[in-house]
């Protein structure tokens, strides 16, 4: 494939196909077909029978990388009205408080996820109640079946973090069927049919001056991102956006929430990495034509992620931030939630999201698929 950083290569398709060997394009344009999926093998797994039980004091999800930010986008999509606390345990212990009367969903996507498999046995010796979620055939679906625990299988589409959605669809099915959660089927079909929408207008054969993803990422190239939401739903899309620069990208990325990053992180519009440093700046619009490549220095880059169901402080707080980032040189970049219901919204925002990392990815001349740091990472720690 194509090595080092060439902004260029987002204009050729062909360029592009050669620099993603792994499909992650093709992986992220799953997302819609994804939906679809797990909520049949979610309803033929029995997700229903959960109701037998009346509702739990509490939902525990574990789950770890891109598994875990199913109980992230499950407590988001909620909200702050569920009549249960959702927590995602990411670890090797469950909350002393956990038992019985909650349920626990254990995720992986493959099924063998050591962390998730210490937690998801400790909830079973607990006799808490069980929904497992992952790869078929595996040890966490052996564990359910000795502990009787439902088990819903998820097709993996290639990597954990491009298979969200059939992870994540059985959970929202769970909280539907304990009442927990307005979702008509007919609000999955809609958010499936917005992320066909995204789909296509973040096709590798679009342009970047008509491709939203292509445009952002060659603008946030060199970059360090500080990436906001509006809302707790826009801030769970922040921290997936984030995670996605981490692993699709191999680029850091910084997120927050507002107001509390008005709070902390606005401090740094003022520090070291402030783009006045460079003796000004522009909006993202007016910078697109330049070669980032070229920078001799970056700066920061504000990635708002606005949601429609902002609190009208909020807003004003957004407003003055991009004013304040503004004037400092600093660019920004607004990425508007669609959709009425708090699935299509964060779907949306997460869809866009992760287009953008992959087209940074490519642009930088980094393969988008390979999580090396963390496959060295693992079998050191098995070695010792």
């Amino acid at each position: 494939m194509s090595v080092g950083v060439d902004s260029g290569r987002l204009d050729d398709p062909g360029a592009i196909e050669e620099a993603d060997p792994g499909g992650m394009l093709r992986q992220v344009a799953s997302s819609a077909a994804q939906i679809r999926e797990a909520r049949l093998l979610a309803a033929e797994a029995g997700i229903e029978t959960l109701a037998e039980d009346g509702r739990p004091r509490a939902i525990v999800v574990t789950g770890m990388g891109g598994s875990g930010i199913s109980g992230d986008v499950l407590a988001a999509v909620c909200g702050s009205g569920c009549a249960v606390p959702v927590v995602t345990v990411r670890g090797y212990h469950l909350p002393g408080w956990v038992g019985a009367a909650d349920l626990v969903i254990a995720v992986s996507c493959s099924g063998a996820t050591e962390e998730t498999l210490v937690v998801a046995a400790e909830a079973a010796r607990r006799g808490c109640r069980l929904l497992f979620v992952g790869g078929a055939d595996s040890p966490l679906a052996e564990l359910a079946g000795r502990n009787r625990g439902l088990f819903v299988p998820a097709r993996s589409v290639g990597q954990p973090r491009a298979t969200l959605w059939g992870l994540t669809v059985p959970l929202l099915l769970a909280a539907r069927t304990l009442k927990l959660l307005d979702l008509p089927d007919e609000v999955l079909e809609s958010a499936a049919g917005r992320l066909e929408d995204v789909a296509h207008r973040c096709r590798p054969a679009s342009e970047p001056f008509v491709n939203p993803a292509k445009r952002i990422a060659l603008d946030l190239m060199g970059d360090v991102p500080l990436v906001w939401g509006t809302s707790p739903l826009a801030g769970t899309a922040a921290y997936r956006f984030c995670c996605q620069l981490n692993e699709n990208a191999k680029y850091p990325g910084v997120w927050g929430e507002l107001p509390e990053s008005g709070h902390n992180q606005v401090v740094a519009f003022d520090g070291y990495f402030a783009a006045a440093r460079r003796g000004g700046g522009t909006d993202d619009q007016d910078d697109f034509f330049r070669d980032r490549a070229d920078d001799a220095e970056h700066g920061l880059h504000l990635v708002m992620l606005r949601d429609t169901a902002e609190h009208p402080q909020v807003a004003r707080r957004r407003e003055v931030t991009e004013e304040l980032a503004r004037a400092r040189g600093i660019a920004v970049t607004e990425i508007a939630a669609e959709g009425e219901h708090p699935l299509e919204r964060i779907a949306t925002m997460i869809a866009l999201s992760d287009y953008i990392t992959v087209y940074l990815a490519i642009a930088l001349g980094a393969d988008p698929t390979p999580v090396s740091a963390i496959q060295e990472l693992k079998a050191r720690i098995v070695d010792t």
